[in-house]
């Protein structure tokens, strides 16, 4: 069955791969203590631990000047800020809106599972930030405390057309929240007025921006309005045309049938599939559901290696990057169905050699120097126990699926 097309991508932008906070932080605060209008910025999880306090004291720093800084938060993800951090943003000036909070009920309404787990930050209309690191500690988990090694994850610092495209999706989920708060509070006349002389704002930046000659690229989201599937249809698309090779690295990896059988596919025909994935445990359900797909995926030649030194956090692929057609994606989307068909997310993807190359070389680093290859063999030997817990959570998967009305 043919893959429906997705957006073409955009030549003229400047796209630089940035792995962890080590290089992701420094590049963020650089771009915010720059920031001359406005500052928009959304996250899963906002924790002030270590590292991630240089990120909110950006963030005041640059509302403390008069730019107008927006951050938005998951209600799952961050929850509760400690009430020190929450005054001081509050006092410095940034406007701060809860993503779904989660109410007396919690996850047990099926509508909240919808959450919102894209990265993004866009400065002044000019730049922007997109990938899978939330504001956290690389050394630090908050279920599991300090970490003897940094995550795994990646980001990209993007300039060009397509910067606009992700502050007009900011900008939208902003006002739809603001919206919502401002009906209970009766303020929608003032509230109308601001966001005309943002976007007024915004527009006139926009406009004295030049693009040039760069690398072609394109932002893919995925919502539950317009963009259902867009992203995995990118992922299908792309593995569907790889001629050499595909490397995956995915911390919570269920994929659907389709995308199965595209792996499974494209390995059948002499490409060299290669999957990174999450090797130490760190949630029941995406641990144990990740295993039973194992099986099928190693049969049909895919190589499947587990990240071992710390938690595995990424959402990247590259396809073909030695080839005429290279392929890359970078972003907040795991393989899984909570990303693939219920959360927010964002990706971009980009078509160009050196990119590829550069993404390529980190993957394959990790697997040859921090990864365990699984065996067949030993896979089909795991104890009777760890295949149990695997069906249930599998199971469990399934069944949550059946309750929200998915089909995956």
């Amino acid at each position: 069955m043919p893959v429906p097309p997705v957006r073409r991508p955009r030549p003229g932008h400047q796209v630089t791969l940035l792995q962890g906070t080590a290089e992701y932080f420094p590049a963020l605060v650089a771009a915010m203590d720059a920031a001359v209008s406005d500052i928009q910025f959304e996250t899963y999880i906002f924790d002030c631990t270590g590292s991630g306090a240089e990120v909110a004291h950006a963030l005041m720093r640059a509302a403390g000047r008069g730019v107008r800084v927006h951050l938005v938060v998951d209600g799952v993800g961050t929850g509760q800020l400690p009430p020190e951090w929450q005054q001081g943003l509050v006092q410095a000036g940034v406007r701060m809106q809860v993503y779904s909070p989660l109410g007396p009920l919690g996850l047990l309404l099926p509508r909240r599972w919808r959450r919102l787990h894209r990265k993004l930050c866009v400065v002044d209309g000019r730049v922007l930030f997109c990938g899978g690191i939330n504001v956290l500690d690389d050394f630090h988990d908050p279920h599991h405390g300090r970490l003897e090694a940094p995550r795994l994850d990646f980001a990209v610092q993007v300039q060009g057309s397509l910067v606009a495209q992700a502050s007009d999706a900011m900008e939208q989920l902003w006002w739809r929240l603001k919206a919502g708060q401002d009906a209970r509070q009766r303020r929608l006349a003032l509230a109308l007025a601001d966001w005309r002389a943002a976007r007024s704002a915004k527009f006139k930046a926009r406009h004295a921006e030049r693009a040039g000659r760069g690398m072609r690229a394109v932002f893919l989201l995925r919502d539950n309005v317009r963009h259902r599937s867009r992203i995995e249809r990118a992922y299908r698309r792309a593995i569907a045309r790889a001629r050499h090779e595909v490397i995956i690295a995915n911390a919570y990896f269920i994929p659907g049938a389709k995308l199965r059988r595209a792996l499974k596919h494209a390995a059948g025909r002499g490409v060299r599939v290669q999957l990174l994935l999450q090797g130490r445990y760190e949630y029941f359900m995406q641990y144990h559901a990740a295993r039973p797909v194992y099986g099928a995926l190693l049969a049909a030649g895919v190589e499947i290696h587990e990240y071992a030194p710390s938690f595995l956090h990424a959402k990247v692929a590259v396809i073909d990057a030695d080839g005429a057609r290279p392929w890359a994606t970078v972003g907040s989307s795991n393989l899984d169905p909570l990303s693939l068909l219920l959360a927010r997310e964002a990706n971009v993807v980009v078509k160009d050699r050196v990119f590829a190359r550069e993404l390529r070389a980190r993957l394959v680093h990790a697997m040859e120097h921090a990864g365990r290859r699984v065996e067949p063999g030993l896979y089909a030997r795991r104890p009777w126990r760890m295949r149990l817990l695997d069906r249930i959570a599998f199971g469990c998967m399934r069944a949550a699926l059946w309750v929200t009305g998915n089909r995956y």
